[in-house]
Parts: structure tokens; C-alpha cells; sequence
């Protein structure tokens, strides 16, 4: 990726969220909470953007009021979730119900590259901090709403949490087995999709600002990113003139495909047989006399008799060990892996890749995910997570260039609460 913008030298802030990125100089201001906005606010961080959270004492972003695990070690006043989707940012209090902390916003926005919010579609425009009033003073500036259901439409009131974006898309309908209880995507699936979606609009949004000077505003619909994930179903059941049944761990195009239990208690490996030459190859190394049937040895045939098949392979991974499955298996060219938990997942050998440990502040190395992009000769700078309010001075000076009696006064009059 070509560097977006090096017109403005990095400040000590930039070098704390990540200096040397595609997107250094680029300065940051976010307003978001909870999951999506700050996901892609920390994926510019990482690459390379001053990012700037803006938040208020009284009412912090809510996965910080989530009650951390006293036992653990490390950081007591962040929740986990807060401490890794905030990385490598800075933060600061402002108090937008005080005249003076909305127009301390105010210039911060007009100093800013990006604004990113996902607060519901009028709040922004209540505080005079919404893009047109922002656009006025600057031109440039690359205003990201990332929200539900989209600031337009008919939906754009509604409120929206990722299980009812999962229902309403119809993604919940489409997963688990037919027959069952309508089904989520675990892990916030909507805002990490919608989190992804916005940092790559601004990047595009800042590409064109370099080409034409101006900037943009930008509407991000977590609704739309999950529908667009789900666009083969769609079209499907559009051209099918009927819904798309739901089948499970099978698919049309595999057979034999599923999760399989192996020996030991709760242990499973993941199968998938693409093509006849790799069921063949199958069928030889397992030497079970019943799936060697000719019927079996095309798609169609499996399809049919995917019950069967299922079941007599059954038999044979419920005898092996799931790591010796994948051994065994691997060799033929199979699709095959063991069903790994959390914490199977953090003890693989390249976790200290994926998974990298970072300091959170107070002295103790937290696992925190990774940017899962990589430049030749180059690594990235992954600092902690800030403290409610940790950057206010500092960016108040950097930014605004206020001097610390300035600073002080705003605080006294509860601009900064």
C-alpha cells in the first residue's frame, strides 16, 4: 500500500499509534463505542494513523464499564475486550454536553483527517458536530458513520445490536441444521464485518481526497455489510423463486463434509472430500469394504447417500486420535483439521505471530490480535490501550496548541469532564 498522505510530520501521538504505516500523518478522531467503530479505528492504528478516542468520564465506552476478572493479571480498568480493540491509541475526555467541550471537538475535527462515529443517526447532528457542519470549516476531512441500519432509509432510527442485525439480515435462518432454533454467528459477528468495511472506506475516501483535495462523508450499514456477505444465498433463493434450506457443516459441492468425533471426550476434526480423486484416495486408505460401491463414486452419489457415508466414517475417526486423523489424511490431499478450542488455538507454534504480546500499561504482557497484513521489512507498532482520559493534555497541546494553564481552566469549568 502507497502511502496515503505525508504532508503532516508525525507528532510524538502518531509514533504511539503505530508511526511508519501506510497511513502515518494521518490523524484520527473517533467518537465510537463498544465494538465496530473502535474495530476500525484500530485497524487504521495499525496502519499507521494518529487515532484519537474521544470519550467522556461519566459515560465511558461501555465495553470499559464490563466488569474485568479481578483474579487475572494485568490492567484492572479496562475490560479485556476494551484493552484489544483500542490498542495503539490515545484518549481523551470531553464533556459534549458543555458548550466549551463541543467546541474543543469542534477544532479537533477541523484539525482531523477522519472522523469516525456510530452513535444513531441524529445524535451528531444534535451537537453540530455532524459532517456538513464539520465540512464547512474542513474541506478535507473524511467523515465515517458506521452505524446499524445506515443514516438513511427506513431503518435508520432503529437501534441495532448484532443479534438483531443477524435476524433481520436473515444470516441466523441460514446457519445451524434445518429444523433447529435460528442460529448466530458467534463473537459480534456484524461489527467486526461492519469494523472492516468502514476502515476500508476510509482508506478509499482518503486515496480520493489525495487525488482531488476534497473530502467525503461516508454512511457504513453493518445491516448491508452482513447482507453482502450472504449475497450467494440470496441470489439463490431469488432465482429459485424459494429460500435457501439450511444444511449444517454439508454443502452441495462436498461429500463427504462435516465435523467428526475422534477418540477422547469432546474431541472432533473438520473433513471435506472436493473431488472423486480425492474420495478414491479416501475410500483406499479407510479399507472399509461399504463405501467402495461405484454409486459412491461420483457427487451425485454421495449426495444421496451422505447419511451413510457419514456414518460409516464416523466409525473410523471415533478410533484415532484427531491429531492423527490430520496426519493421516493431510498426505491425500484432503481437506482436514482438527476442531481446536481457544486455548488450543493460542498454544499453536505461530501464536506468538498471530497473538503477539504486548505490554498493557502495567507491566504485564497481554495477548492482543495482530494485523493480519505484512509488509516486507516492516513490523508493526502495537502499543496498549489508553487510560480513560490517559491523552487529554497532550493532544489538547499537539492538536490545538493550548498551553497547560488553558488546559487547566477547561477542566475547571467541566469542559473536559
Amino acid at each position: 500500500m502507497q502511502q496515503i498522505n505525508q504532508a503532516r510530520p508525525e507528532s510524538a501521538g502518531a509514533a504511539h499509534s503505530g508511526s511508519g504505516g501506510p497511513l502515518a500523518g494521518i490523524r484520527v478522531l473517533d467518537f465510537s463505542h463498544i465494538l465496530a467503530g473502535p474495530y476500525c479505528t484500530r485497524l487504521l492504528a495499525d496502519l499507521g494513523a494518529e487515532v484519537v478516542k474521544v470519550e467522556t468520564g461519566s459515560r465511558p465506552d461501555m465495553t470499559a464499564a464490563l466488569r474485568p476478572d479481578e483474579a487475572a493479571p494485568g490492567r484492572q480498568d479496562r475490560q479485556p475486550l476494551y484493552l484489544n480493540t483500542n490498542r495503539g491509541k490515545q484518549a481523551i475526555t470531553l464533556n459534549l454536553k458543555h458548550d466549551a467541550g463541543r467546541e474543543i471537538a469542534w477544532r479537533l475535527a477541523c484539525e482531523a483527517d477522519v472522523v469516525v462515529e456510530n452513535f444513531s443517526a441524529s445524535v451528531m447532528t444534535r451537537l453540530g458536530l455532524d459532517y456538513e457542519h464539520l465540512s464547512e470549516a474542513n474541506p478535507r476531512l473524511v467523515y465515517l458513520s458506521l452505524s446499524g441500519y445506515g443514516h438513511t432509509g427506513p431503518r435508520r432510527h432503529w437501534t441495532s445490536m448484532n443479534m438483531n442485525l443477524q435476524a433481520h439480515s436473515g444470516l441466523m435462518l441460514v446457519t445451524g441444521r434445518e429444523g433447529d432454533p435460528p442460529v448466530s454467528i458467534a463473537n459480534s459477528w456484524n461489527d467486526y464485518i461492519g469494523g472492516i468495511h468502514g476502515a476500508f472506506a476510509v482508506v478509499e475516501a482518503l486515496r480520493h481526497r489525495q487525488h482531488t483535495g476534497k473530502g467525503m462523508a461516508l454512511d457504513v450499514s453493518q445491516f448491508e455489510c452482513s447482507v453482502g456477505t450472504i449475497g450467494g444465498l440470496l441470489m439463490a433463493a431469488a432465482m429459485n423463486a424459494r429460500a435457501v434450506g439450511r444444511r449444517g457443516n454439508r454443502c452441495t459441492s462436498a461429500v463427504p463434509q462435516g465435523v467428526y468425533p475422534c477418540l477422547g471426550k469432546d474431541t472432533w476434526c473438520a473433513i471435506v472430500v472436493r473431488s472423486d480423486a480425492q474420495w478414491q484416495s479416501l475410500v483406499t486408505h479407510i479399507g472399509d469394504e461399504r463405501l467402495t460401491d461405484e454409486k459412491l463414486a461420483t457427487l451425485d452419489g454421495r449426495l444421496a447417500a451422505a447419511d451413510f457415508i457419514d456414518s460409516v466414517l464416523e466409525e473410523w475417526t471415533r478410533k484415532r486420535d484427531c491429531a492423527d486423523v490430520e496426519q493421516l489424511l493431510k498426505p491425500l490431499g484432503i481437506g482436514v483439521s482438527r476442531v481446536n478450542r481457544i486455548d488450543d488455538v493460542l498454544a499453536l507454534p505461530q501464536a506468538d505471530h498471530v497473538f503477539p504480546r504486548v505490554d498493557d500499561g502495567s507491566g504485564f504482557h497481554r495477548r492482543v490480535t495482530n494485523l493480519p497484513i505484512r509488509w516486507s521489512g516492516r513490523e508493526p507498532a502495537l502499543g496498549p490501550a489508553p487510560r480513560l482520559g490517559e491523552h487529554t493534555g497532550a493532544v489538547l497541546s499537539d492538536w490545538l496548541g493550548l498551553s497547560r494553564g488553558e488546559i487547566d481552566e477547561l477542566r475547571r469549568a467541566g469542559a473536559l469532564d
